[in-house]
């Protein structure tokens, strides 16, 4: 029989401390959807506090003056960084606690104390640049926890893969020019940020291990799982990473307020199958699931239980084999495009 799979979850009631205007699609009732389908776990799922990122873990990827901007902005909040990011009295201290919180999950899967993990922490970071904050994010908790991986852990080689349904501009761009870091994003273009468009494939040294999949509104299961299976799994193998991080937004949901897609709850458990599997298959099942957007209750909660079903299962699931494209669909032409792009 299989040893049983050692599976954390990162949370905190302090993440609904961060508190925005009325009516903002980034507040705290998201963190509590998620909340629901840890609890229906029980058991079976570990769990611990955050702690505060560190200032040499954030400084790895942020300028000095980005994090005291953030303070400043704390200690007269409320106040607004930029039309749509906000900040409260206690977003500072939240905003550590999430960057922290994903890389002490990152780092304990890295030392083997865990085999996967699910960060459910807010604000969301892959929208945070090095000087500023965006897109509701503060800090970029993926990229702050690659770092710690890298400087702390000695991980080389690390996939980032976003399925949020915004591109992280943030993420892409600390990343862009390092091939020691493959970041790989699905996403509805055009759309916010205005970033990620297919010829973005990294600069210099870096050229080819950004791996941008722009998707049209309206996409839903087959084309997510479809990107996966025939694009993301084969530059994932081909780049064999020592370990995965998934900017693992919600926002893609058919319910979704602020996005066009259409994924169920099925095609987020198909597409941490197939993560999964590659984490089985090239890095020891190391591979953490990091909260980003998602902002309809029931995407939320959809989303979250998706993943920990796969998380939790005893048996790994499988590299499924892909069945042929139809021709003229719009899987069949976003699929063309990358591999085209990308010589695949």
């Amino acid at each position: 029989m299989p040893a049983k799979r050692k599976t954390a979850v990162v949370e905190d009631k302090r993440f609904l401390d961060h508190r925005g205007p009325a009516g903002h699609p980034e507040r705290p009732e998201r963190i509590s959807a998620v909340g629901a389908a840890l609890d229906a776990r029980g058991a079976a799922l570990g769990r611990f506090a955050p702690r505060a990122a560190t200032p040499d873990e954030i400084l790895r990827v942020h300028s000095r003056e980005h994090l005291e901007q953030v303070a400043e902005a704390s200690q007269r909040a409320p106040a607004l960084l930029d039309a749509d990011t906000y900040v409260s009295a206690r977003s500072l201290e939240v905003a550590l606690l999430a960057a922290g919180g994903t890389t002490e999950l990152a780092l304990r899967v890295a030392r083997g104390e865990l085999d996967s993990g699910l960060a459910a922490v807010r604000p969301p970071g892959h929208h945070a640049e090095s000087d500023r904050a965006m897109g509701f994010c503060l800090f970029n908790n993926v990229a702050i926890a690659a770092r710690a991986l890298q400087e702390q852990e000695s991980v080389d080689r690390i996939m980032i893969l976003d399925w949020d349904v915004h591109h992280g501009n943030g993420t892409q761009h600390f990343f862009e020019s390092d091939p020691s870091v493959l970041y790989a994003s699905t996403h509805q273009f055009p759309f916010y940020p205005g970033t990620g468009a297919v010829g973005e494939i990294g600069v210099g040294r870096g050229e080819g291990s950004t791996f941008n999949v722009p998707l049209p509104a309206g996409c839903g299961d087959h084309e997510y799982v479809g990107v996966l299976e025939r694009l993301v799994a084969p530059a994932a193998q081909s780049f064999r990473p020592e370990m995965i991080l998934i900017s693992c937004g919600f926002d893609a949901h058919r319910d979704d307020p602020l996005a066009a897609m259409n994924v169920t709850r099925e095609g987020f458990r198909d597409m941490a199958a197939i993560v999964r599997a590659l984490a089985e298959d090239l890095c020891g099942g190391r591979i953490v699931f990091v909260l980003e957007g998602g902002y309809a209750v029931s995407g939320l909660r959809d989303g979250a239980n998706a993943v920990l079903d796969v998380m939790l299962g005893e048996d790994p699931p499988k590299l499924p084999k892909s069945e042929p494209v139809l021709s003229d669909t719009v899987l069949d032409a976003v699929v063309e495009q990358v591999a085209s792009t990308h010589s695949l």
